[in-house]
């Protein structure tokens, strides 16, 4: 693929960027290190300004009311997004909107009225509840968490693990299995309301995020309406595998937005932090880790790309989504080491938020599926087979 980009793209990557080092950075300056959230009134006054820049709800289909924006144009907004301190947990802190969960798209018509639209007002929340403590990098066979038909509805009992936003949801797109027999072909998906009997989060699970993350969810004989079933019973896993697959693209590009802000701060310093008599930017081994670092980038920003070209385009991406996120993860981890290991002490303080993105980074190689299950992923792709 052509990685010149359009004029329009050059347009919208310069507006995002100009918005997060004029709008976004100059607030964190008073924030806590760890915050995750503006506040109330800076957050409303910058929503105000992503819709006059035509770009709030990027990921909201144009159909839906979204800004119809190309997948290639979202994962360089995506790269922009990322470079402030709370870029990898909360780009912009959520002023540009998100696609809420992009399963209810393709909800029936009643569906729609009672979770799609008003999760697009901003009326509901939703969460995705598909991992559970038997695993979470084959779903397929790691679900556990069992639906069984009664009646004119369905009894749901289990338990899931690290699901993002749970305490907070008012439902939860909720993966379960329908027949023990049939693998991947016996799951469902189902709408729970989170004010169901029988939904009970558990615990919050404290991670290396700086903010809460992560809810262990039971259900506990919760009834759940045939109306609610999302799609077609035992073809739930489906729903969940594209998903899963497309958000690997622009969580890569999260890491190389991370990098490159990191890269640019290694840069400046080593031009005026002098050690025995002259500056960083003179000795070899810096230099050899600034372009260490600019190669993982580059080879990031290449993969990541081809893969949102392939995906615009109709073509296969799920060999080319896996490659990106496992090298702009591990490769995005490599450049922040690098640039707290150049800025010494002071790399490892909140001072600088290079210890914040060393901690979130570390997740990326798990998020999404680790980096094992990418490799998986690849090799089944390239030789062929469901092979162990």
């Amino acid at each position: 693929m052509e990685l010149e980009l359009t004029d329009e793209q050059q347009q919208v990557v310069a507006s995002v960027r100009r918005f997060v080092r004029e709008e976004i950075a100059p607030l964190e300056a008073d924030l806590d290190p760890d915050a995750s959230e503006l506040a109330p009134e800076d957050h409303e006054r910058l929503v105000g300004m992503a819709r006059s820049m035509g770009l709030y709800g990027l990921d909201i289909p144009e159909e839906f009311g979204g800004p119809g924006v190309d997948l290639v144009t979202r994962t360089l907004i995506s790269i922009e997004m990322a470079q402030h301190r709370a870029g990898l947990y909360a780009p912009c802190y959520g002023v540009f909107g998100g696609a809420g969960l992009a399963q209810l798209y393709e909800a029936n018509e009643d569906q729609k009225e009672r979770y799609l639209y008003p999760m697009l007002r901003g009326e509901k929340r939703g969460c995705f509840a598909l991992t559970e403590p038997s695993g979470g990098s084959d779903p397929a066979r790691a679900i556990r968490t069992t639906a069984v038909k009664d009646g004119d509805g369905w009894v749901l009992n289990g338990e899931k693990t690290f699901i993002s936003g749970a305490d907070r949801a008012d439902f939860a797109i909720t993966f379960a299995r329908t027949d023990p027999e049939k693998g991947r072909n016996g799951i469902t998906c189902f709408i729970v309301d989170t004010d169901m009997p029988g939904f009970r989060v558990r615990r919050i699970v404290h991670t290396l995020r700086s903010s809460h993350y992560a809810t262990e969810l039971e259900f506990d004989g919760l009834r759940i309406p045939s109306a609610n079933v999302l799609g077609e019973v035992n073809r739930g896993f489906a729903i969940a595998n594209d998903r899963l697959s497309r958000n690997r693209i622009p969580y890569a590009a999260g890491c190389i937005g991370v990098a490159i802000r990191a890269q640019e701060m290694a840069i400046e310093y080593v031009k005026h932090r002098e050690t025995f008599g002259d500056v960083l930017a003179t000795r070899q081994a810096i230099q050899w880790m600034i372009v260490d670092n600019e190669i993982d980038i580059r080879t990031s920003r290449w993969l990541t790309l081809d893969a949102a070209a392939r995906a615009e385009r109709g073509e296969s991406f799920r060999t080319e989504a896996a490659m990106a996120k496992l090298v702009a993860s591990e490769a995005g981890g490599r450049v922040v080491d690098r640039v707290m290991q150049i800025h010494g002490g002071y790399g490892m303080t909140k001072d600088l938020p290079l210890e914040r993105w060393f901690r979130e980074m570390r997740i990326r190689r798990v998020g999404e599926g680790p980096s094992e299950v990418q490799r998986l992923i690849m090799a089944r792709d390239l030789i062929g087979g469901s092979f162990h």
